[in-house]
């Protein structure tokens, strides 16, 4: 158990209570359990003040931390609206609002050393690009609201980054799939990429130690380059592009 005078994350109050993580997030934001608020959505709490908080109450594990309403077609402004929910995060795709929970660790392994290898090509190959990386917000219309892992908006695209985010399709888009994410990843996301002509998509899944390249071929999304494990991957449509996958898993 906790040391009562020292501040503990999440994690290590709700394993002390025998609680989910989601339950001490509801519990922070309807400010039911008194907590420290670090900045930056960092948050901590001292064992003996959240039991003397809790003393007398009934703790339910499943209550949602958002209302979504499934008949509501969402918009921008609803998303700018959302309340924070530390632990996850929120879309709007084609009106409809999904949440996920955070990345995990390797997601974010593999997220960030593609994205040390798309900023090298590309501060060669484009100057005048840019490489930008989740959380920012990427608009379509105004029912439709992303946050891809990683991105690239070519020179010529710069009228479309605004100073909170960027509105209309990026050159390349690139998605890591998790577990939680990997049907909207294949299907809807890759349907709202294909339709507002994003032009490269790619999916890189560290499970499956594997990344597909796909590109519009006659407003047709077609895979153009793959590989899996210690493969090295060279995109036809990027001339000196060569990525090995191998960099990418390692732990």
């Amino acid at each position: 158990m906790a040391d009562n005078n020292d501040l503990i994350t999440a994690h290590v109050l709700a394993a002390s209570l025998n609680l989910a993580v989601d339950t001490i997030w509801r519990y922070t934001r309807e400010n039911k359990i008194p907590y420290v608020d670090l900045g930056n959505k960092q948050y901590r709490y001292r064992y003996a003040d959240v039991i003397k908080a809790l003393a007398g109450s009934t703790v339910r594990e499943n209550e949602p931390l958002y209302e979504i309403d499934p008949n509501k077609k969402y918009t921008y402004q609803d998303y700018l609206e959302l309340p924070e929910e530390p632990g996850y995060r929120f879309e709007i795709l084609e009106g409809m609002l999904v949440r996920d929970p955070s990345p995990n660790v390797m997601h974010q392994r593999v997220s960030r050393r593609l994205q040390r290898i798309l900023e090298d090509y590309f501060w060669q190959a484009d100057p005048g690009g840019e490489i930008f990386n989740a959380p920012l917000d990427v608009t379509f219309q105004d029912i439709t609201v992303v946050q891809p892992d990683v991105f690239y908006i070519s020179g010529e695209q710069k009228p479309i980054v605004k100073e909170k985010r960027i509105d209309g399709p990026p050159k390349l888009v690139v998605e890591v799939i998790s577990p939680s994410t990997s049907r909207k990843d294949r299907l809807k996301k890759m349907q709202i990429y294909q339709k507002t002509q994003v032009q490269h998509y790619w999916l890189v899944n560290p499970d499956d130690r594997s990344l597909e390249c796909f590109s519009l071929r006659d407003s047709i999304y077609a895979i153009v380059a793959s590989g899996m494990d210690e493969d090295v991957v060279e995109h036809p449509d990027f001339p000196g592009l060569v990525i090995e996958l191998k960099a990418l898993w390692q732990t």
